[in-house]
């Protein structure tokens, strides 16, 4: 009896690793590089992972549980923004990313910022997501009105490989200041907001959606405002760069700080030429479910502005076979 007992454990162990072992072949892990944990990208990563993962044993949809793709294991990871995320997926570090429309299509294009690179002409769209304000933001007693009042003032530019720092030498450009008119810091996130906060430096730039944690944040420790990014420069900026429109922060999107006008770029959402057109076309679908739907809307305050009608809009990078596919079997595309 002992002997049979024994041998029906083995068996059972044998069965539970074959078992396992195939289900762990059928996982396919997928990474989402996003931002600083502090602003927009971060967290809408982590709601747009969630609604795409389906790990083995999750429930079906209608009953509550993942909509996902079926063995899928998503996750957002923080990174130093949009360029860093271009590189990570040109090199293969990384499955996909976010990134500003105008950072991506100069590395896919080698042209503007990235002229002298070679093209990332393997870099692929799965979705245009939501529209990224650039925020100047200062203390609301710093004296600082324009773009024109950052001279010889301590500014943060945020991190090379960020696409906040390639925006903000280009505004300035269009305003006719450099780095060498005035002192750069390179500080993200919560960095930018305690060095603010305590004097170390006079303002910060940032491109996000609002309303964003960081500032959220700010706002209800200390006074602030936000700079317009107005005027000749943003009018120069924009007719130089198609990516740019002029838009506008609404009064209040901060708690007690006050709206403006400034210039906005498309976040978008990439992949590389070489995944899988299968994999792409689920994920895709997976994206625009009504479950995903739910997430979305619940999820982040710019989740509710992340919809299908909008999910070609401003695309400059060729879209993914699989993300295609789905689109035209939507109607979304011709």
């Amino acid at each position: 009896m002992i002997k049979s007992i024994k041998t029906a454990a083995i068996s059972a162990v044998l069965a539970f690793g074959v078992a396992g072992t195939a289900a762990a072949e059928d996982l396919k892990f997928f990474t989402i590089g996003t931002g600083g944990t502090a602003y927009t990208y971060y967290p809408v990563g982590g709601v747009i992972a969630n609604a795409i993962s389906k790990p083995p044993g999750s429930r079906e949809c209608g009953e509550g549980g993942s909509c996902g793709v079926d063995g899928l294991i998503a996750s957002a990871v923080s990174s130093r923004g949009s360029v860093d995320n271009v590189n990570a997926i040109v090199s293969g570090l990384r499955n996909s990313g976010f990134a500003q429309s105008d950072v991506a299509y100069w590395a896919y294009t080698g042209t503007g910022t990235m002229e002298g690179s070679d093209p990332a002409t393997d870099l692929r769209t799965i979705a245009a997501l939501f529209e990224e304000h650039i925020h100047l933001v200062a203390l609301a007693d710093s004296g600082i009105n324009s773009v024109a009042d950052l001279a010889g003032k301590r500014v943060s530019l945020d991190e090379p490989g960020s696409g906040t720092y390639v925006d903000a030498l280009l505004i300035m450009e269009a305003n006719g200041l450099s780095v060498d008119d005035l002192t750069a810091e390179a500080l993200k996130g919560g960095a930018a907001s305690e060095a603010l906060r305590n004097g170390k430096i006079d303002a910060f730039f940032v491109v996000t959606g609002y309303p964003t944690g960081a500032l959220v944040e700010l706002s209800s420790a200390a006074e602030i405002k936000l700079v317009p990014i107005d005027g000749a420069g943003a009018d120069a900026l924009t007719e130089k760069y198609g990516f740019f429109s002029s838009s506008n922060i609404p009064d209040d999107a901060y708690e007690g700080v006050a709206g403006v006008t400034t210039v906005a770029v498309g976040a978008q959402w990439f992949t590389s030429a070489n995944e899988d057109e299968e994999l792409i076309y689920n994920i895709t679908k997976a994206l625009w479910n009504e479950e995903s739907r739910k997430l979305l809307d619940v999820g982040h305050a710019k989740g509710k502005t992340i919809t299908p009608a909008s999910a070609l809009a401003g695309v400059g990078v060729p879209l993914h076979a699989g993300a295609e596919r789905f689109y035209k079997e939507a109607g979304l595309l011709k």
